[in-house]
């Protein structure tokens, strides 16, 4: 910045001689001259002070200050910051389908990148202000829809192998050994009363300790197996529906040929034969079934995994659902559950949510002909009372690798 000038006052005596003294009387116009000549003196002295400061202080300011800064300074830049900065402090309840993905990113503990969020990051301005912190709409909600991308991915397999049954299993990205009973178990088969069945494991992204191994893991698994979708979300409890609508998402756009997908857990025990006789007489459309709570209450005890505050979902009870453990559902669903999933706000049980969906689409979960198709709780092995169920839950301590070879050894079953 520029000094002020010094405003000096100067005291200018009159001189002796040639001048009129003002107190005494004589003529008026050369009392008038005088005067004149007394102030353009002045003006004179004052003005030689005021360059000589004023030159000063610009040689000094010279390196902090050019006419060049105006010319290189960018308005555009600055009116830019200045739109992302007024929209980054926007109401965080406003959830917005078209944000970037460092928002949704944030509260999966994520970094946006240029091919999601639209920015060029290799541009942008070093002294831009950082983004305003995320905020979560809250702990019983999650952000969808949105954009996910894949990581690793399968694409082709279900056009060139045209399968009637497509398996979906979520798990964790670490848990390998869940993959390996599974393959080495009811998801080894590929082929069952003449239909072609595929299996699929859903990933997310592992955060923590390990993380930073298990990329290249993963993607020596995916080589030996091709079984491996990974998505760039954070794999965790809080984001199972995000799993789950990204798993329509890959179904509608990648297996879109196939006439049905089941969604089932790691740590199910499935009776394929079963399953591929229930859908041979199955709906081809509209058709989501499994074990179907009808009337469920909504739990306001805070301590309950499940709870859900009345603002939330205000109703005292669910509409109709298919548990999460292991549902079937016709591939005609997967794009009409992420359509409706714009319209209905993302709760975090993940099974509920699908059935908000449904609700929202006019379709409920049809239940399945058999009552004892589908368990939540543990059957105890037995091979009679196996061989007369699709799916159940097992217990945690079970020897499955076991049970399967037992199960499939020649003999009647009961």
């Amino acid at each position: 910045m520029l000094e002020q000038p010094v405003l000096l006052l100067l005291h200018v005596s009159p001189p002796s001689q040639g001048l009129v003294d003002a107190g005494r009387p004589g003529d008026s116009r050369s009392r008038c001259s005088s005067s004149l000549r007394l102030c353009f003196c002045f003006i004179l002295v004052f003005a030689a002070v005021y360059l000589l400061l004023y030159n000063r202080n610009l040689s000094e300011s010279s390196t902090d200050w050019s006419p060049k800064w105006l010319l290189n300074f960018n308005s555009g830049k600055w009116l830019k910051q200045f739109k992302s900065l007024t929209q980054s402090q926007k109401s965080p309840n406003t959830t917005d389908p078209s944000r970037v993905t460092g928002s949704a990113g944030a509260a999966a503990g994520l970094t946006a990148d240029s091919s999601s969020s639209g920015t060029d990051q290799g541009t942008r301005s070093s002294s831009a202000p950082p983004p305003a912190p995320y905020v979560s709409p809250g702990p019983y909600l999650v952000e969808y829809p949105h954009q996910y991308h894949f990581t690793i991915n399968e694409p082709q397999t279900c056009a060139e192998q045209q399968p009637f049954l497509v398996l979906m299993v979520p798990v964790a990205p670490q848990n390998r050994a869940h993959r390996d009973i599974i393959r080495s178990t009811w998801g080894g088969d590929s082929s069952v009363l003449g239909k072609v069945v595929k299996l699929f494991f859903l990933l997310g992204l592992k955060t923590g300790e390990g993380a930073e191994q298990l990329p290249e893991q993963l993607l020596q698994e995916s080589k030996e197996h091709q079984d491996l979708i990974q998505s760039d979300f954070v794999d965790c409890y809080k984001n199972l529906t995000i799993k789950t609508m990204v798993m329509l998402e890959w179904l509608d756009t990648y297996c879109s040929n196939v006439s049905y997908a089941m969604k089932i857990d790691s740590d199910m025990f499935l009776n394929l034969p079963n399953l591929i006789n229930m859908l041979i007489n199955a709906p081809r459309t509209n058709y989501l079934t499994g074990l179907v709570a009808s009337g469920a209450a909504v739990l306001r005890d805070p301590s309950s995994k499940w709870y859900v505050p009345v603002e939330v979902h205000p109703r005292p009870q669910y509409p109709r659902y298919a548990l999460g453990l292991g549902y079937v559902l016709s591939l005609d669903l997967p794009r009409k559950l992420v359509e409706a999933a714009r319209d209905v706000r993302a709760l975090y049980i993940e099974d509920v949510y699908l059935g908000l969906c449904m609700q929202h689409l006019g379709i409920p979960p049809t239940d399945p002909p058999g009552p004892g198709y589908f368990h939540v709780f543990p059957v105890s092995y037995d091979r009679c009372a196996f061989s007369k169920l699709i799916a159940t839950t097992t217990h945690e301590n079970d020897d499955r690798t076991w049970m399967w070879t037992d199960f499939k050894k020649p003999g009647p079953f009961c």
